[in-house]
């Protein structure tokens, strides 16, 4: 069986995205994987899956599966990969294309300059719907983690985000936080671990470790997550700029209840086919 493929980034982060609109394709942990490995298959950050519609008032379905082969919820690089792919593809003509995700429908935006702006909606604090577990909801929690105590703010964009504020991003301790707060009790379905520093009140730097891929060059929730957590905290406006390893995305928030907005680029690499 020969499978074909593209593969996209949105800002080095990076997919390969397949076409199950047709024909069904059966991605098991096992292939994900395979297809993900950067020797011995295509290599990728995430492997993104598109198919027909399930919910009302939609045209597609959007899923993800991560490196190490589990199925998330919503990816914010991919979602404007995904975008991109299905207008490139012929598979519509919109400029809108509203997409259903096991988080829920989102909207995507086709701009000008390989830009898409993707509706995110609104963000979630409750901790049993992050999930976290805690007593109640507060704009920050203390993690016990190594012998030491962090404090983050924990945010729902669809996947679970911890958000931890730093002085100084170049020397954060991610390669040896990030793993222990991942894979943290206190997150049942582990979670995407952001180290964030505020540059000024209309910019920030990230840097994220990503639940099932590790270090990314760029994470879209994990940008929503930090700007929306500086925000509730007061250290930004409410449009941002976000600077991750590989570039800026635009991140527009007003006020819980309302929705994230995420502006930035998605391109296609290259297309193939790898037999399986």
């Amino acid at each position: 069986m020969r499978l074909a493929f593209s593969k996209m980034q949105g800002l080095g982060n990076d997919f390969v995205v397949l076409d199950a609109t047709a024909h069904p394709i059966a991605i098991d942990p096992a292939l994900a994987r395979r297809l993900a490995d950067r020797r011995f298959g295509i290599g990728c950050d995430q492997i993104l899956l598109v198919e027909p519609p399930r919910l009302p008032d939609t045209e597609f379905y959007y899923r993800i599966f991560n490196a190490d082969g589990s199925e998330v919820e919503q990816c914010g690089n991919g979602a404007r990969c995904f975008a991109r792919f299905v207008r490139d593809r012929g598979l519509t003509d919109h400029d809108e294309i509203p997409v259903g995700t096991a988080a829920g429908p989102i909207r995507l935006y086709l701009e000008d300059a390989d830009q898409v702006r993707v509706d995110m909606g609104a963000p979630e604090f409750r901790p049993e719907r992050i999930p976290f577990l805690a007593d109640r909801q507060a704009l920050t929690y203390d993690l016990a983690v190594a012998g030491e105590s962090l404090v983050i703010g924990a945010v729902s964009m669809g996947n679970p985000h911890a958000v931890i504020l730093v002085e100084d991003l170049d020397t954060a301790p991610l390669a040896r936080i990030g793993p222990l707060v991942e894979a943290h009790p206190r997150f049942p379905q582990r979670v995407n671990v952001g180290f964030m520093q505020i540059l000024a009140r209309d910019h920030l730097r990230l840097r994220v470790y990503e639940r099932g891929a590790g270090e990314t060059l760029a994470c879209g929730t994990g940008a929503c997550a930090a700007m929306v957590h500086a925000r509730r905290c007061d250290l930004v406006d409410s449009r941002v700029r976000v600077s991750l390893p590989g570039g800026d995305l635009l991140i527009a928030w007003n006020a819980p209840g309302e929705p994230v907005w995420m502006t930035g680029p998605a391109v296609q690499v290259f297309e193939g086919e790898i037999a399986l």
